[in-house]
């Protein structure tokens, strides 16, 4: 990482104690091998695959912070896992230190966030409350990096209305000047948190917006929509009370499992290099049963990850099956991975986007993917 800047400055270690009890862990639980600042020194990350950073702001939910750390109850779960990946170097880097203002806090994780994607790690943050998305989309922009996100989230946070950072941040993240966002994605909204017209201008914008019915019913679709971002948010109020005590938004939503596959989608990503997972107040859950489901959605990460190191690239010919053929008197190509399975197809200037096999199909029948339409409505 750049010696100009030292990311311990921003960090506090991680308090064992509030994350471990007397007797530690055992030999194959994620505790027992994950590498976490805990001492005097940030943990060498030139090694690590993952790395976690805590973060517990809350003032852009407009709350003040309790005396339960979202991030170690997250912890406390998480580590009791066991580790099946031994080929992911996972560390724990600890917790941003609180600023004096919201926007202090916002520049310390930006600066981690892109120090560490400089070294080309990927990283995950511990929130705090969702408008710390934004330090994520900041740790781009302060690169003039264009980018692709995926929020998955009940609300769609562009409330004008309401004083609550949490619930309009995605009207800087989106129409701020300059913008570094190519294309947005939300994923499992629940219409009736959303107001029609705001959909609308989503649509008008060429972003595209996913109800959660949809989600449900089609969630292998929701795969190559997340393979082509950046960045990727996820806001508990997603996940149905059920599965997320905390979750007092909404009784219904995303199963648990639902999460944890979506969560394994961007671990499959190999461009995705900043997560969060906000949202989740300890005092609101339930036996930590929201922060049991966390821990399940990071297992399932790191398992995505995992998987994602046998994929080929694109250049490498041989590990791909093509297809060439014409819908609507356009010729273009589709590829199919033999290692997992997964999909691309040729846009007319000859770049490879993410799809599916239904879009496979639907070329085949000389029907035109609504996936294609919307990339050229986009270029």
């Amino acid at each position: 990482m750049s010696d100009a800047l030292y990311i311990g400055d921003f960090l506090q270690p991680v308090n064992r104690y509030m994350i471990s009890d007397d007797e530690g862990y055992k030999d194959g639980q994620i505790g027992k091998k994950i590498v976490v600042y805990e001492d005097e020194e940030v943990p060498d990350v030139r090694s690590a695959d993952i790395v976690l950073v805590g973060c517990n702001e809350w003032r852009g939910n407009g709350k003040a912070l309790t005396g339960i750390s979202a991030p170690d109850a997250i912890r406390r779960q998480f580590y009791s896992l066991y580790q099946w990946h031994s080929d992911v170097n996972l560390v724990d880097i600890g917790n941003i230190i609180i600023g004096a203002g919201l926007n202090d806090t916002y520049a310390a994780l930006k600066t981690v966030l892109s120090e560490l994607a400089d070294a080309g790690k990927t990283i995950v943050v511990l929130g705090g409350s969702h408008d710390l998305t934004l330090a994520q989309y900041h740790s781009y922009t302060s690169k003039h990096q264009i980018i692709e996100a995926t929020c998955v989230d009940a609300l769609i946070d562009l409330s004008m209305e309401s004083r609550n950072r949490s619930e309009n941040f995605l009207m800087e993240m989106l129409t701020g000047e300059p913008n570094f966002v190519k294309h947005y994605n939300h994923v499992a909204f629940q219409s009736y948190y959303v107001h029609p017209h705001m959909l609308e201008t989503m649509d008008k914008l060429r972003f595209d917006c996913f109800r959660v019915g949809h989600v449900k019913e089609n969630i292998e679709e929701m795969e190559p929509v997340i393979r082509n971002s950046q960045l990727f948010s996820f806001d508990i109020s997603a996940i149905a009370n059920g599965f997320a005590p905390a979750n007092t938004i909404t009784p219904n939503g995303l199963t648990g499992e639902e999460a944890c596959v979506l969560m394994q989608y961007a671990g499959l990503s190999p461009t995705i290099n900043t997560i969060g997972i906000y949202g989740y107040s300890p005092d609101r859950d339930k036996d930590e049963l929201t922060a049991k489901q966390i821990s399940h959605m990071l297992w399932y990460l790191v398992d995505g990850y995992n998987r994602s190191l046998r994929e080929a690239k694109l250049e490498e010919k041989d590990s791909f099956n093509e297809f060439h053929m014409a819908f609507a008197e356009i010729e273009t190509v589709f590829l199919q991975s033999k290692k997992t399975g997964r999909w691309w197809m040729q846009l007319p200037d000859k770049k490879y986007i993410a799809c599916s096999y239904k879009d496979y199909l639907l070329a085949s029948s000389n029907e035109i993917p609504e996936r294609w339409l919307r990339a050229q409505e986009r270029e």
